[in-house]
């Protein structure tokens, strides 16, 4: 059946598989995706939605790059939200509320249409390794199918086992089976490995709830997209989500089966994510509430199936229904399915190289939740990374990776292997340091060039990128150059209660007020004209407006990550021995010789080791 080598095999289809897969066929390596149920390809397992806080940029980051997330985020999308529009731009962050049904349908599609790209449904119970060098799989069916790289994205499925009061079973998804062989053969390889936890809320039948109960949330008036691209649209029309809250009575009924709750009996035994706790969980640790937020959200245009965000649980099944029962709304609600918590296996990510290839056997690479990472958009970020990094591996190229001040992507994968991760890892705009630099509205300035020399942007989405960059910089060097009579902006000043001038000044110096916005200086008949003239669209109105306001924030920032881009420069030798340095300090020489950073700037972030730390190891390189 396989008489080819390939460049590339990626293991598992979810939302790391899908986008490794993508990334490496069109690259032109010769890729095959082997999954355990090609029904259920880049399948939404936990909440219908994509994007949100730091995640959104994570999407359009992918997309900029030419990955598919924010594409198939756009064509199945039902709702959109921009986030934090209220703060500054650095932390908007863009959300859709997705089809479930459709997202994983136009995945399925588009990678179908891929070129390079092969299919196989069937689990893999391990890998061929030669001479610390992987060179294939192994199936469960005794199948062996050789490989020059390996990509592993195993998601919840690694010896998975779901919980569900005081009943537990193997599985790596409601309905599909656990994945097996592979953490013993990677244990026997010398991998060290973990166990984490993740839950899910009880999906229900939307035709039993009340809405007028609830307080509605639509989308955004003038909803906006993920992509750059002019091939998905906006959206027109919108579901609502809709809002309610638990109670005293709905907790009190909660407690009724802590007893039974395997979170509380200790039968989970491993660390589930911080900021995405149960409902068991909060009810505990946030004692003094006497309420918690409930979003009910639609799964999608048709479906009457409703995942209730906020009620992730694995009490017994008896006891969630009770309690929902009595939530405002839920009177008579009808299950579609439990809640659940699942436990799985992960590898510590400090185990593997920045380009995301495991240090102990040459030509394997580990993306998503087996890095003990959380969420859809960062499972799919690393996915497209090792997918990249591989087929270029097998091009003998030199490796792809992104600092810190260049993507979210790039923090994603610093924290990960500098710092690891000993329970799921989310990303926040607070884990970013130049999150000024890394916005939403600039991920394409950012990094669509380098996405076209991989080959994974394509020709006219650098155009388009570049045809954006030329006229948004050519308006603010209109803002620059131009000057402004007082009978001309007073009105709009004073309109807004800012201070009037008495002479000619530069539009730059009055656009650049707090609470002066493009619509407004648009009222000045210059601006408007050259709006018209140069059919200026929304993006780059807002894109113009950002660098105008923002300019000094930004410019300080990118001073900062010249500085942090020197120590970047600072290349450590290969297997370079810390025990020699005596000088420092004994925690320091064991994590750097565990870890091997192959710069001086990512020897400064790891865990433990100190700037007193990192002067020895200038002095020591001669520096």
């Amino acid at each position: 059946m396989f008489n080819d080598v390939y460049d590339v095999i990626v293991v598992g289809g979810g939302h790391a598989g899908s986008e490794a897969a993508a990334a490496a066929a069109n690259m032109g390596s010769k890729t095959l995706l082997i999954t355990m149920n090609l029904q259920n390809i880049a399948q939404m397992s936990c909440n219908p939605a994509m994007g949100g806080i730091a995640k959104g940029q994570i999407v359009r980051e992918i997309d900029a790059l030419g990955g598919y997330s924010g594409i198939v985020s756009d064509t199945s999308a039902i709702q959109f939200k921009m986030l934090n529009k209220s703060k500054g731009p650095a932390m908007w962050s863009p959300r859709v509320q997705s089809d479930r049904m459709r997202f994983a349908e136009d995945w399925r599609l588009l990678l179908e249409q891929t070129k390079n790209l092969d299919f196989y449904q069937e689990m893999v119970s391990g890998l061929i390794v030669e001479n610390h060098k992987v060179v294939g799989v192994k199936t469960s069916l005794g199948i062996e199918v050789k490989s020059k790289t390996v990509v592993l994205t195993n998601g919840t499925f690694l010896n998975g086992l779901i919980h569900i009061g005081d009943k537990n079973f193997g599985g790596g998804r409601a309905g599909e089976r656990a994945a097996t062989g592979i953490t013993e053969q990677l244990e026997n390889l010398g991998f060290e490995s973990g166990r984490m936890k993740t839950g899910t809320p009880p999906r229900v039948d939307g035709r039993s709830l009340d809405y007028s109960k609830m307080s509605e949330q639509p989308g955004d008036e003038h909803p906006e997209k993920f992509s750059y691209l002019d091939s998905t649209k906006p959206l027109t029309k919108q579901r609502s989500c809709y809002m309610t809250y638990t109670s005293e009575k709905v907790h009190d009924l909660l407690r009724e089966g802590f007893e039974r709750s395997p979170m509380f009996n200790g039968r989970i035994k491993s660390v589930g994510p911080r900021y995405c706790p149960s409902i068991e969980d909060k009810i505990n640790r946030f004692a003094d509430k006497d309420r918690h937020q409930m979003f009910i959200e639609p799964e999608g245009w048709n479906t009457v199936e409703v995942y209730v965000n906020g009620f992730s649980t694995s009490l017994p099944e008896d006891i969630q229904f009770k309690a929902l029962r009595s939530v405002v709304g839920f009177e008579n609600v009808k299950f579609f399915r439990p809640g659940y918590a699942i436990e799985y296996d992960y590898f510590p990510p400090t185990q593997l190289k920045h380009t995301l290839e495991t240090k102990l056997v040459d030509g394997l690479y580990f993306a998503g939740q087996i890095n003990g990472t959380t969420g859809y958009e960062e499972a799919a970020s690393q996915g497209l990374m090792a997918g990249v990094n591989a087929s270029l591996k097998v091009q003998e190229k030199d490796p792809f990776t992104l600092q810190r001040n260049e993507a979210y992507i790039g923090v994603l994968i610093d924290d990960l292997i500098t710092k690891g991760t000993e329970e799921p890892y989310r990303m926040f705009t607070s884990r970013a340091e130049y999150r000024t630099l890394l916005r939403q509205d600039n991920a394409d300035f950012r990094l669509t060039p380098k996405g076209y020399e991989l080959g994974l942007a394509s020709k006219k989405r650098l155009e388009r990128m570049e045809e954006k960059q030329s006229k948004s910089d050519a308006f603010v060097q209109f803002f620059k150059d131009t000057s402004v009579k007082p009978e001309e902006i007073n009105p709009v000043l004073e309109s807004k209660k800012s201070a009037s001038v008495k002479q000619q000044d530069k539009m730059f110096k009055l656009f650049a007020r707090p609470n002066i916005t493009i619509n407004d200086m648009r009222q000045v008949q210059s601006v408007e004209d050259y709006v018209i003239t140069n059919n200026l669209d929304t993006e780059i109105l807002e894109q113009t407006e950002i660098q105008v306001k923002y300019s000094g924030y930004i410019e300080k920032e990118k001073n900062n990550a010249d500085k942090l881009s020197r120590l970047e420069n600072l290349k450590i030798p290969a297997d370079f021995d810390y025990s020699v340095l005596k000088s420092m300090s004994y925690e320091a020489r064991e994590k750097l010789n565990a870890i091997q950073p192959v710069t001086v700037s990512q020897a400064s972030r790891i865990s433990g080791v100190t700037p007193a730390d990192v002067s020895v190891l200038l002095v020591y390189l001669g520096r």
